[in-house]
């Protein structure tokens, strides 16, 4: 009886198979596309503004008449609190936790707030020490993925992503071709422009491999006018997309959670121009600085440039003197 049960569920199953196998796929789409969508990744040093300048430039996009989708991919989940004015958004690694433990599912209108026509969300991550940055990034393009992030209509979709870390998730947009460009955030120090190297490495590594994903630019933010972030762009081969000056009424109004990139303010043509470079830059081919051409932008006495490596001896790393020991290996003359 129990065989009998089992070659007719086995018989149902082969013939679901052979229903589905018949099914004609959808044809190939031929006619011109409809909607292109730039998918954008944004990195830097941490601290060195790119949730400032994704705020402004997002707001300043969705004033021009465009849909903007700004995405926060760093754990401190701070890449929206500038626009919704110190507002922390709920995230979706916490939202999704949340909704599990409840037997629930995650909705659109739980993680995705609007301001002005800028559409906005955080991924989030794990509290300190309970798990991996690079993972929860990793989980939350997954859950996006099940919400319809391919389907959805937008112009541009800026992903804000921490520069400093480059295991996993954080390299995910470069490593799986999930943007087809790269913009990348520094001022005139050496450390920002060591980690925007870094990105550049990352993607020329990729391109080597087969990806597409390019380098659009530049964002010279707090600009001293010194001009390291400039010789590095060129040395590079990317251009810059825009300078942001060192400047304390822009410092001010940042720090108190206001918007400048509006149209007609003070400081609106800065993104004006930055919206329309980001808009038209195409991805290049970078080529990324060996650490002493990356020194070579610095003056010596800025950087320790003139420091030279003296190699330790036994002795010293003894504190005083050594005599080697006779080895044990056992030496053969030759036959």
């Amino acid at each position: 009886m129990l065989d009998t049960m089992l070659d007719v569920k086995a018989s149902g199953q082969v013939d679901l198979l052979r229903a589905e196998a018949a099914i004609e796929p959808d044809p190939v789409a031929v006619g011109p596309a409809t909607r292109t969508t730039q998918i954008i990744a944004i990195y830097g040093k941490g601290g060195s503004g790119k949730s400032f300048v994704l705020s402004n430039l997002s707001y300043m996009m969705a004033q021009q008449g465009r849909r903007v989708l700004l995405i926060g991919c760093d754990p401190k989940s701070d890449t929206t609190s500038l626009l919704f004015g110190g507002r922390n958004c709920p995230t979706i690694i916490e939202t999704s936790g949340a909704k599990k433990a409840a037997g629930e599912e995650v909705r659109i209108e739980d993680v995705c707030f609007v301001r002005d026509g800028v559409f906005a969300m955080e991924l989030g991550g794990p509290e300190v020490g309970r798990g991996c940055g690079g993972r929860g990034i990793i989980h939350g393009f997954e859950l996006l993925e099940k919400l319809g992030f391919h389907e959805w209509g937008f112009d541009y979709v800026l992903l804000d992503f921490l520069g400093d870390v480059v295991c996993g998730g954080f390299g995910l947009p470069i490593a799986r071709d999930m943007c087809q460009k790269v913009i990348v955030v520094g001022s005139n120090d050496l450390q920002s422009l060591y980690v925007a190297n870094n990105v550049c490495k990352a993607v020329e590594y990729f391109r080597k491999l087969g990806g597409n994903v390019g380098v659009a630019g530049i964002v010279i933010n707090k600009d001293d006018g010194t001009g390291e972030a400039r010789a590095f762009a060129e040395a590079v081969g990317i251009p810059v997309l825009t300078s942001i000056p060192a400047d304390e009424d822009i410092r001010r109004r940042s720090a108190n959670y206001q918007i400048i990139g509006i149209p007609g303010g003070r400081w609106g043509g800065i993104f004006e121009e930055l919206a329309t470079n980001v808009a038209k830059a195409p991805p290049v081919r970078p080529n990324p600085l060996d650490q002493d051409a990356l020194l070579g932008l610095f003056k010596p006495e800025d950087t320790g440039g003139h420091v030279t490596l003296t190699p330790a001896t036994q002795a010293d790393m003894r504190g005083g003197s050594w005599v080697p020991k006779p080895s044990l290996e056992v030496i053969y003359d030759d036959a």
